[in-house]
């Protein structure tokens, strides 16, 4: 039984974990298996880890060594993926791969044991201390916040918004590849594009996603479109198997210090913690980044923990200021039922290029051809998106 007071000898543990999320379960699990001496706990408010997600990523996202230890939980894997839009279509051969929550949670609740403690409501937590509903306290050398994306003003935001449903059809699909982005169909006031994963001859996960100025989404619309898409390709669905929802953030400028001054010590990770790709969203290739260095880590103390973290965050952010540019070409340069040209334009590159733009690692070069040649959006306008580099100043203009 954990005591509610700090013993004389110190915390009970080396590092709690709030929220059993994708990067908190990717560290409590790289920690677990690569330093098992540690004593680590992971707490999760509902009943299981990973909630109700499916997380993908490129093979270029991550280095070998990487996918070989991320194996064990990988559901699924293709060898090429496609991509559809009204002028423009494309199947590109570079591996893809996806992590379903199922798998997540069978393989690291598993390895955790004791380590892992779901229905745990927690009331509050600081750097080195979590308070349970019931009032008691736990402590810890650090405690890492793992609970998703945190309110605040200092980032102006667009959101990609989507409904996925996993269902099993009653004749086999015929897709021999992901198909990620089908923006064939109608747009419906901002970036749309359905996304299309076969895990076998007759199971689908479909997703319709909107990449919109509001995380507000209409969940029976997004159903009705996965409806109109399935019968149109042909697909009759003998089954619902399970049904994922989300609202992502996509950076468009953001006050780094601020946020991160406004976090006061305490040591976050995942989405809280600004690790995710500012244009796609995908936050996998992060949360390993960030699980490898944490693992690296001599001193798990709250202070060099929270330094550790806000540097990585803080090269992403720098790395990362590209993208903010074209987000903001996306989302305010242009009318949003055309956002979708900018994207079928991008899908016309070098497949070298589209592998540095999902990897998140752009060159100078590749920054140069994605600039250059006649623009999706109108050039004053795009001018105008570019200029605007903190949130006052795309907050004051809407």
């Amino acid at each position: 039984m954990d005591n509610p007071a700090s013993p004389a000898d110190g915390p009970a543990w080396d590092l709690i974990l709030v929220g059993g999320g994708l990067a908190n379960g990717l560290i409590a699990w790289r920690l677990h298996t690569t330093r098992p001496a540690l004593r680590i706990l992971l707490l999760e408010a509902s009943s299981r880890i990973g909630g109700n997600h499916t997380w993908s990523f490129h093979d270029g996202d991550l280095s070998s060594e990487q996918r070989q230890w991320l194996a064990p939980i990988v559901s699924a894997r293709w060898p090429r993926y496609d991509v559809v839009f009204p002028e423009f279509a494309r199947t590109l051969d570079s591996g893809y791969a996806s992590v379903t929550s199922n798998e997540f949670a069978r393989v690291i609740e598993a390895t955790l044991g004791p380590a892992l403690r779901v229905n745990a409501r927690i009331d509050r937590l600081s750097p080195t201390t979590v308070t349970l509903a019931d009032g008691a306290i736990l402590h810890a050398r650090a405690v890492i916040d793992g609970r998703g994306v945190r309110t605040t003003n200092r980032l102006a935001l667009g959101y990609q918004t989507f409904l996925g449903q996993e269902v099993r059809l009653a004749e086999p699909h015929g897709l021999a590849a992901p198909i990620i982005m089908d923006a064939s169909v109608e747009q419906q006031g901002g970036y749309r594009f359905v996304y299309v994963l076969p895990f076998d001859a007759h199971s689908l996960l479909i997703e319709d996603t909107h990449y919109v100025d509001s995380g507000a989404w209409e969940p029976e619309r997004l159903r009705a479109n996965i409806a109109q898409y399935a019968q149109a390709r042909g697909w009759r669905v003998a089954e619902l198997l399970r049904e994922e929802h989300g609202s992502l953030p996509i950076v468009l400028a953001g006050d780094f210090d601020e946020y991160w001054a406004d976090l006061a010590g305490q040591p976050c990770a995942g989405l809280r913690a600004g690790l995710f790709h500012s244009t796609t969203g995908y936050s996998l290739p992060h949360a390993v980044r960030l699980a490898e260095r944490i693992a690296a880590l001599s001193d798990l103390s709250a202070p060099r923990l929270f330094a550790a973290i806000r540097d990585e965050a803080q090269k992403e952010w720098r790395q990362q200021r590209f993208f903010r540019l074209l987000n903001r070409m996306l989302f305010l340069a242009g009318s949003p039922d055309k956002r979708w040209r900018v994207m079928q334009r991008f899908y016309r590159l070098p497949p070298r290029l589209i592998e540095h733009f999902y990897a998140g690692r752009l060159s100078l070069g590749d920054k140069a051809r994605l600039l250059t040649g006649k623009p999706p959006v109108p050039l004053l306008a795009a001018f105008s998106a570019a200029c605007k580099i903190h949130p006052r100043q795309i907050r004051n203009s809407e």
